[in-house]
């Protein structure tokens, strides 16, 4: 509970944090009865003798077993429910002294019960006390966990908790046989980072693959594929501009910004090449082709960007995760848009020049 405290206190330092909570695991008033040593080998006792009376008293004891039919049942003694929350009247209990043990040596702490066993109050060998327990105990796999929660805010949760992880690593010292682990949705990032990492460069070989077939050439199939860097480079700009971190969400916004782009980039490459197989020169078929796909490759991209316009602004549920996804393919359309009009013709007759 105490590791647990302060790692909720450096993680309420780290900027971002908000709504930080540490699982409640005490409050529970509990009596304990602490054996006192000194006393017990006054008079001849050991703990266990303590504590077994205590337990038949408080917990109750199988005495006997009553029969009835083919039933059964157990006969249970301990003391009334009103004696046993009552401090006062557990402190007066009587503990049972050993036979060998002489009265000389209890002196006027022991007493006579009618001519029964010698006994001494549980008082005498033994403190009790009302004290703050745990009312609950969390285990996984085995092992006792608490768990502290966060929510992050105005950031990107794979920065903040690289910074909890390097500060609680510097402010907390850890027992021998206690560990933190960071899950949550900090957890499924890492998961769904390392899908990502997997996901993208795939997706750019295939697409790369396909305007291959597309062209039959590598050269034209890099001219137009060219169009993907410049576009992300947009998506970036634009979650900059707005202060929006990089994010899953913005990711998937990448991948669908990187087809946006291709199109484009085909569409317009598509009409030159058809131009320059009809007999057109390079530059008249670079210049014609760059005109004549100038109202496609706008409406395409005004089409695709307007339509991520109220997604871009939502701040209602769900905002979190539209919002990158948005930003990054309306920004990305823009930068994507200008390459197409103005570089990529520029590139293409770069690239082709030396053949004519």
């Amino acid at each position: 509970m105490e590791i647990g405290e302060q790692v909720a206190e450096v993680a309420e330092s780290v900027g971002g944090a908000a709504d930080v909570a540490l699982e409640q695991t005490t409050g529970l008033p509990m009596l304990t009865v602490t054996p006192d040593r000194v006393a017990l080998a006054r008079y001849g006792l050991n703990p266990g003798s303590v504590q077994d009376t205590v337990a038949t008293a408080v917990g109750g004891e199988v005495a006997s077993q009553l029969f009835e039919g083919d039933r059964r049942f157990d006969i249970v003694v301990r003391l009334p429910e009103h004696l046993r929350r009552d401090p006062a009247a557990l402190a007066d209990l009587p503990i049972p002294l050993p036979a060998e043990f002489s009265a000389d040596e209890a002196g006027r702490a022991a007493t006579w019960q009618g001519g029964g066993p010698r006994t001494v109050p549980l008082r005498e060998v033994a403190t009790i006390e009302t004290v703050t327990g745990p009312n609950q105990i969390n285990r996984e796999n085995g092992k006792r966990r608490v768990v502290v929660t966060a929510n992050v805010r105005d950031r990107d949760l794979g920065g903040f908790v690289e910074e909890l992880q390097g500060r609680v690593l510097a402010e907390v010292e850890l027992p021998t046989g206690y560990w933190i682990d960071y899950g949550g949705t900090f957890e499924q990032l890492i998961s769904a980072s390392q899908r990502l990492s997997l996901v993208v460069p795939l997706t750019l070989a295939g697409i790369f693959a396909l305007l291959f077939m597309a062209f039959g050439t590598a050269r034209d199939a890099a001219i137009v594929f060219s169009g993907v860097p410049l576009a992300l480079t947009g998506g970036v700009l634009a979650l900059a501009l707005r202060g929006i971190p990089l994010s899953i969400s913005a990711g998937v916004g990448f991948i669908a910004l990187s087809g946006v782009a291709v199109l484009n980039g085909l569409v317009m490459i598509s009409f030159i090449r058809k131009l320059r197989e009809q007999g057109v020169g390079l530059d008249t078929a670079v210049v014609e082709g760059a005109l004549t796909r100038l109202r496609p490759v706008l409406m395409t991209a005004l089409v695709a960007s307007l339509g991520f316009v109220p997604m871009a602004f939502n701040v209602g549920a769900g905002s979190e995760v539209q919002r990158p996804l948005a930003t990054v393919v309306i920004g990305g359309i823009i930068s994507s848009t200008l390459l197409t009009l103005l570089v990529l013709p520029v590139l293409y007759r770069w690239l082709h020049r030396t053949v004519d």
